[in-house]
């Protein structure tokens, strides 16, 4: 198995390379000395942009290399499956984002500091920054496999940990200076870079196939043992089916909502927009964007299967290993491992560098706006405040202890996806779960209900997170119950915990 990278493809990174360094110089320019400008990028981004920017924050190195391998497993369920984000989208654009910019919040867990008070703002904030080191730290853990094995032709631990290091180096440098600004056009590059290698990979493999469409399509239409691999709707009842028109319309859409309304990591880039329509115009874009982006990795993954497993139409055999190294591997990096030619393996290289890369910065401005907004800057405003400049200053630091986090939650996740053996999409997805049916469960209560007070919030919190624990399969939960229905088990949960006490506000209206 020939992994050795050749001079074209280190020129390729190079190219690469040199781009992030002169963008992260422009950035490195503009002084941001108030948080508005700084974490909000002073309310200027247009809804096209905010659209690329969430574009790039949600398409990680997780749909660069778990989508083609889910389509090469099974049919287009997940295609099928973006029915819920464009619902979910539309239901945080008439619901929640008006109600952020009524707010001028910078955070979304401000809502709850109006709605209850300052603990419960710092608590759901708390739960954020928990869910998103342990995922933000696991998409970096999915990159640096790809990164170790296509670069480095070695996928042990200090290779896998060099590779997660240089991803953490590269988002950290480039948003230092420039706060959300520099993340925002940092996505648009990343963005470009990964469907550019995507795009061409999908065309260098369509050609490599001497099949026409209409024998393809046969052929997809008609997989072994009876499947039909162009199958875009699951309507199965099987609750161990993640992507099933029932899973669509329940868990999967609580997901979305969670990750476009309730995740400061997505909805800051909806905060920075001038105002609340806006913002939500760029979150449906996004959701309608991301359709033929996720059509691009699926249709990698079905001619994969053509490549591989459909010798009859390829005119010979090629021999698909399962393992580098000891090391798992994807279909998807089996071929740019070993069917990719110079040139085009490093652009491959660049596209999942890049997906890690928008992912990474985005998250460590996200958390740390929410780690001076919500925890830092009250504290010191109890003790005489400080000036602009001082908040941005922390604001840096707060990155820093973020990356480090990060690094470490990518370290455990090395042994995590071993002990689960979870495809690498649902080991993504499945992460996002423990914060996310806690803080569902609350903002259900906190925005429809005047019911709750902040120990209930507190409560609820904790226990979403603990039942999405305990419905592990490592724990006492069910073998095989699907990451979107334990959510819904943990947000129902969540919501009655948070719902028991009367309250004595009222629901927050528009």
């Amino acid at each position: 198995m020939d992994t050795q990278f050749a001079a074209l493809d280190w020129l390729v990174v190079g190219l690469y390379l040199l781009v992030m360094l002169g963008g992260g110089w422009a950035f490195a320019r503009l002084r941001r000395e108030e948080l508005g400008e700084y974490f909000l990028a002073g309310r200027s981004v247009p809804a096209w942009l905010a659209a690329v920017s969430v574009l790039a924050a949600t398409q990680s190195a997780a749909t660069f290399l778990g989508v083609p391998d889910q389509s090469f497993r099974g049919d287009l369920a997940y295609l099928g499956a973006v029915i819920s984000p464009c619902i979910a989208a539309l239901f945080v654009a008439h619901v929640l984002i008006p109600r952020f910019y009524a707010m001028r919040a910078t955070t979304v867990y401000e809502l709850l500091e109006r709605r209850f008070d300052a603990r419960a703002m710092r608590w759901a904030g708390g739960m954020f920054l928990v869910g998103r080191v342990l995922a933000g730290g696991a998409r970096v853990y999915l990159a640096a496999i790809a990164l170790a094995m296509v670069a480095f032709s070695s996928v042990s631990a200090p290779a896998i940990l060099s590779a997660a290091a240089m991803v953490m180096a590269a988002a950290f440098l480039f948003t230092f200076h420039g706060g959300l600004k520099a993340v925002i056009w940092n996505d648009l590059i990343q963005f470009t870079v990964y469907t550019g290698s995507a795009v061409a990979v999908l065309a260098f493999l369509y050609l490599s196939i001497p099949a026409s469409n209409a024998e393809i399509l046969a052929a997809l239409s008609a997989a072994p043992g009876g499947v039909d691999k162009l199958r875009l709707l699951d309507w199965s009842l099987d609750l161990s089916h993640p992507f099933s028109v029932l899973a669509m319309m329940t868990g999967l859409f609580l997901l979305n909502v969670a990750n476009f309304g309730l995740d400061q990591d997505t909805t800051q880039r909806l905060l920075a927009s001038p105002d609340a329509r806006t913002g939500a115009r760029g979150l449906i874009l996004s959701a309608l964007g991301a359709i033929p982006i996720i059509a691009v990795f699926m249709a990698v993954g079905l001619l994969l299967h053509i490549f591989y497993q459909r010798p009859e139409l390829m005119g010979e055999s090629h021999r698909v290993a399962s393992s580098f190294s000891g090391e798992k591997v994807t279909v998807f990096v089996h071929y740019i491992l070993t069917q990719v030619p110079p040139g085009l393996r490093g652009l491959v290289t660049v596209g999942v560098t890049a997906a890690a890369v928008a992912t990474t910065n985005s998250a460590l401005n996200a958390m740390s706006s929410v780690m001076i907004t919500d925890f830092y800057r009250p504290w010191k405003e109890a003790r005489g405040g400080a000036g602009g400049p001082h908040y941005v200053r922390a604001g840096r630091w707060g990155m820093g202890i973020v990356a480090v986090a990060m690094f470490g939650t990518a370290a455990l996740s090395f042994y995590w996806q071993r002990y689960t053996d979870m495809p690498l999409l649902e080991f993504a997805l499945q992460v996002m779960v423990f914060a996310y049916a806690g803080l569902l469960g609350v903002y259900l209560v906190a925005v429809f209900t005047g019911r709750g007070n902040t120990l209930s919030v507190i409560a609820a919190l904790l226990g979403g997170f603990v039942t999405v624990l305990l419905l592990q399969p490592f724990m006492i939960g069910p073998a095989g119950l699907a990451f979107p229905y334990q959510l819904c088990i943990g947000t129902a949960v969540a919501a009655l915990i948070c719902a028991i006490p009367p309250g004595s506000g009222q629901a927050l209206r528009r």
